[in-house]
């Protein structure tokens, strides 16, 4: 009997199952958040019209399988790193200065977003840098793992720096996040990584530290909306009017929610642009802890079977991918949910495939174009190999 799979039986329909619930869980809390008198843009429809370019995504990133995207990887990164310089060199004209950062193409159809899509840009270029460095040196020592360490390093530092004068602090530690992912995976000796991340997290204690009780020697090096940040995180009944106003707003919805929910439709406080990066706060009041737990569940589902695709390839290569993808998706769900709970400090990050916004969405789409062909040539190649023996 013959192993001989089709194009239909390889394609990961798990996967696409789990996107189809995340688009009809979106459109229906962005409709029921769109109320923002404001606007007049139809967000929902906008969000499936973005859903639709995401699909259209995902079909052509699956049209190249992962030896293309090996080849590909770096001039896709390079292809990214020039339009993060063009966007800093842009007049206003295509990119205007958006809510104090400047961050975005402006187009006939909506915002580009270049920092979205290059997070799957430099997973590739990571995953190929990695691969080619344990060929190259077969033999490791603490030298060759602190000459990866380096290299991973600046290649993620590049990027980072274009996105800090922008300035998007939100985006910044979404690349840390798949930085310090990739790196765990990446075969790097834990000589090196302990003492490299326990001198990260001290750093960033100590800062902290000093933020809170003596913020007169940061003064000038950070700036006062950072500083706002953080107090109103701490305290937001302090800044009822400014930097809390939105904790603030986003603890009552999600308090008020209680067990069941108000229903569709049924919510009472007001938070501004909540379709946005407080979409959370809409399922949580109008669907309660029970709705809240079904997406909550939703996103651990998703991770799941992303961890299961990791464990399942035989290539180092695809596996460096997921590493990255899975540390980007787990970062993003922990920190937005975080925010609107007053776990993490608010920083603008949008929840996946749930959030509106056509960057964000068309950047996951493409990464999970990626999973989508990791997984279909991944059978294609196990199953061809068997019948061979």
């Amino acid at each position: 009997m013959e192993n001989k799979k089709t194009a239909m039986d390889r394609f990961d329909w798990t996967l696409a199952f789990i996107l189809l619930l995340f688009s009809i869980i979106s459109c229906v809390a962005i409709s029921s958040g769109q109320t923002d008198s404001r606007f007049d843009t139809n967000f929902m429809a906008q969000q499936i019209f973005w859903y639709g370019i995401g699909a259209f995504i995902i079909a052509g990133a699956m049209l190249f399988d992962p030896d293309q995207y090996k080849k590909l990887s770096w001039y896709l990164y390079g292809f990214g790193m020039f339009m993060l310089v063009v966007l800093y060199f842009a007049p206003e004209k295509i990119a205007d200065e958006i809510n104090g950062a400047k961050s975005w193409f402006t187009t006939p159809v909506g915002n580009i977003q270049p920092s979205e899509f290059m997070k799957t840009f430099i997973i590739l270029a990571v995953s190929r840098l990695i691969v080619d460095h344990h060929q190259k040196y077969i033999r490791k020592t603490i030298k060759t793992d602190l000459w990866l360490l380096v290299k991973i390093g600046i290649t993620f530092i590049l990027p980072l720096a274009f996105i800090a004068i922008q300035p998007d602090l939100g985006t910044g530690l979404v690349y840390i996040a798949i930085m310090f992912g990739m790196i765990l995976v990446s075969g790097i000796s834990w000589k090196i990584i302990l003492p490299s991340f326990s001198v990260a997290g001290v750093i960033g204690a100590i800062v902290v530290i000093v933020m809170l009780y003596f913020p007169q020697f940061l003064q000038g090096v950070i700036g006062d909306h950072a500083f706002e940040r953080i107090y109103s995180w701490i305290d937001p009944y302090s800044y009822p009017t400014d930097e809390g106003y939105q904790l603030i707003k986003s603890l009552q919805a999600v308090g008020s929610g209680e067990i069941f929910g108000k229903g569709y439709m049924g919510k009472e406080v007001y938070i501004p642009e909540r379709q946005t990066d407080f979409i959370f706060t809409v399922i949580a009041e109008e669907y309660g802890f029970i709705g809240a737990s079904i997406v909550i569940s939703l996103y651990f589902l998703l991770i799941y079977h992303l961890i299961k695709i990791a464990l399942e390839t035989k290539s180092p290569f695809n596996a460096y991918i997921m590493a990255g993808i899975i540390s980007m998706t787990t970062f993003h769900v922990f920190e937005n949910i975080g925010m609107t709970i007053q776990l993490l400090p608010i920083t603008g990050i949008p929840l996946p495939f749930l959030s509106y916004g056509g960057s964000s969405l068309m950047g996951n789409m493409l990464a999970l174009g990626v999973v989508f062909s990791i997984k279909f040539y991944y059978k294609k190649y196990m199953f061809s190999s068997e019948e061979d023996e």
